[in-house]
């Protein structure tokens, strides 16, 4: 998206926000920066994400073509995840998000209590 372009809603910068949009999508993709893992260590990694819900997201990823499945056979089978080349290419934005929270985190909360103090009205 260049700035001579306005949002539109088929538009190629809406795919990118929607893929980041989905509550564990950004954390699944930063979890699986430093290579392959298999499911229980991410979700070790993670924290606070059942089973149920990290398998939906990483099918959702490799559907996406952001994260590769691997299988290797033996008793029991082994599965391991990992990003794919076009996977990697979200850590750049997504730590960016990071660091932009991280430095205005406070604000937002600040303003969320204001606005929740304005809503409730006088005592």
């Amino acid at each position: 998206m260049t700035s001579d372009h306005g949002f539109i809603a088929d538009c190629q910068a809406r795919l990118a926000f929607d893929l980041l949009a989905n509550t564990w999508n950004a954390v699944v993709v930063w979890g699986l920066r430093r290579g392959p893992v298999r499911p229980g260590e991410l979700r070790e990694r993670i924290g606070g994400i059942s089973p149920k819900v990290l398998t939906e997201t990483l099918r959702r990823l490799q559907f996406n073509g952001l994260v590769e499945r691997r299988a290797y056979p033996g008793s029991p089978p082994r599965v391991e995840y990992a990003l794919t080349a076009l996977g990697r290419t979200l850590l750049e934005p997504i730590e960016a998000f990071g660091a932009w929270a991280f430095a205005h985190g406070e604000d937002v909360m600040a303003a969320r209590e204001q606005a929740e103090e304005a809503e409730s009205g006088p005592g």
